[in-house]
């Protein structure tokens, strides 16, 4: 996408371009619009006319290749077509088209919308982005109307109200995939009541945890991503110009409602130049991946030999090309590193950015290829970690063995509590208690193995009544505050939630 001044068509010279995004995904309800095909004499010549009316002569073929961007931007048509049709609309009402003419716009404009629809949208070489392919055929079906509705409009503000328009959208989708997971981790924690496994620090055995706790937090998580991905765009760049505003007395108020937006961006220079909403929402996006990649670290973990906590269905496990025992979870690995492609994502933006004088440049038409790839890169993950959720099982045994193991020490901070209700500071019952460990340790015993003697050496009132502690359904059942990991507090949190993902 180029300036209003400085972008060119080509004359005829093949483009060399390539998708940038990978295999995007259309827009929702789009349709794929097939290979761009030679333009006849009269379209190329319509096509030149647009841009080249300052120049003399074609195009070169590498510069045309570079500068073509519509194999990636192709997929903002709908966001094209909305944009435009308020813009006709707001031309209308202002007097500066007549209302025949935007009635023929808006006639032209329903009609390339079925083209798109219905995937008979037919691209031109020398449609060098969506926003020129859309007013090329709009000039081709409804005459010369069509080359009226860029009044009081240039392709900088054209350009930043699609990509916000996009944001908006794909921010809401992604939001919807969201919600899945979160049903998927609250199933899981649903089939797996009352399993206790170990909650880890420092990837070392710490205190004992409900299952249904862990896979919360992860909803909590995804929660807090959710919304990320809905705070989109608030201001509308359309009228804004090239980057200075427009002699037109235009009603922008009108177009910012029409396209749902708050109110129109107060500054024409930072409508057209500012790429903030699209850095915030690949962080929204990096932000979900992240939390993603976690949840598929803990996957690999709980479906390993060693912790044995979680088996994965057939469907979403795979095996190994020469050891035929593997069992390989190889999609939660691939939520690990398709995170990154997600992640780099906001360093790409800003980067584009960073050396930028204030203006419009065409270095910022390289911000959809990246934000586009991250967005469809954060929709495979969210549907593979739908995936892997809806087939696995919990292994209850595997996890309690992990708690109950002796020489984990899982309820040393549930002594070190009990010493301090009986008037301790917390930090000399810290030192007793690890004295206590010391001793199983040396023991080759647990904590509630120890004799009397044995505690009362490590400190006097460890002599009697340390039983009482001593148990995971003691210590899971004491965490009772807010937030906490108690079964009371974990059924409450379960429950709300269920409730507030079946209203969505």
């Amino acid at each position: 996408m180029s300036t209003e001044h400085e972008a060119s068509a080509s004359t005829g010279a093949a483009s060399a371009s390539t998708d940038a995004a990978g295999a995007s995904a259309p827009s929702a309800g789009a349709a794929n619009t097939g290979p761009a095909k030679p333009a006849t004499p009269s379209a190329k010549h319509a096509a030149e006319a647009l841009l080249r009316g300052r120049f003399a002569g074609g195009i070169h073929p590498a510069l045309h290749a570079a500068n073509r961007s519509l194999p990636f931007d192709r997929r903002l048509w709908d966001e094209d077509l909305r944009g435009s049709a308020a813009h006709a609309r707001m031309l209308g009402a202002t007097g500066i088209l007549s209302a025949e003419s935007v009635a023929r716009l808006l006639e032209g404009l329903d009609q390339v919308r079925a083209e798109f629809v219905d995937g008979r949208f037919v691209e031109h070489d020398d449609d060098e982005d969506i926003h020129m392919a859309v007013e090329r055929r709009l000039t081709e079906i409804v005459g010369e109307d069509g080359k009226r509705l860029h009044t009081a409009r240039s392709r900088n503000d054209q350009v930043a109200t699609d990509l916000r328009l996009w944001l908006r959208g794909a921010g809401e989708a992604l939001a919807d995939a969201v919600r899945v997971v979160q049903r998927g981790l609250v199933n899981l924690a649903l089939s797996a009541d009352g399993a206790v496994l170990p909650y880890y620090t420092h990837l070392q055995r710490a205190q004992p945890v409900l299952f249904g706790h862990h896979l919360l937090a992860y909803v909590e998580m995804l929660e807090q991503d959710r919304l990320g991905l809905l705070a989109g765009p608030r201001e509308c760049p359309l009228g804004a110009g090239a980057g200075t505003g427009t002699s037109f007395a235009i009603d922008r108020h009108a177009t910012a409602r029409e396209l749902g937006f708050e109110r129109p961006s107060p500054n024409s220079m930072e409508a057209v130049s500012n790429r903030r909403d699209a850095v915030m929402f690949a962080t929204a996006m990096a932000c979900t991946a992240t939390t993603l990649s976690r949840l598929g670290a803990d996957l690999v973990l709980w479906c390993s030999r060693e912790f044995g906590f979680l088996r994965l269905g057939d469907a979403v496990s795979t095996g190994s090309s020469i050891m035929p025992q593997k069992r390989n979870p190889d999609g939660a690995e691939l939520l690990r590193g398709l995170a990154v492609r997600v992640d780099g994502t906001v360093s790409r933006l800003l980067e584009l950015q960073r050396g930028l004088p204030l203006g419009y440049f065409k270095d910022l038409q390289e911000d959809k290829p990246a934000l586009f790839d991250a967005h469809d890169t954060l929709a495979h993950m969210l549907a593979l970690a739908d995936a892997m959720l809806s087939d696995a099982h919990p292994q209850p045994e595997r996890m309690r063995a992990a708690v109950d193991d002796p020489a984990g020490f899982l309820l040393a901070t549930e002594v070190a509590d009990w010493l301090v209700r009986r008037g301790l500071s917390f930090r000399e019952a810290h030192e007793a208690v690890g004295a206590l460990v010391r001793a199983a340790e040396e023991r080759g015993v647990g904590l509630a193995d120890l004799d009397n003697a044995t505690r009362a050496a490590c400190h006097p009132i460890c002599a009697e009544g340390l039983d009482e502690v001593l148990s995971v359904e003691a210590a899971l059942a004491s965490r009772t505050a807010v937030g906490g990991s108690a079964p009371e507090r974990v059924n409450t949190e379960l429950s709300r939630w269920q409730q507030e993902l079946a209203a969505d």
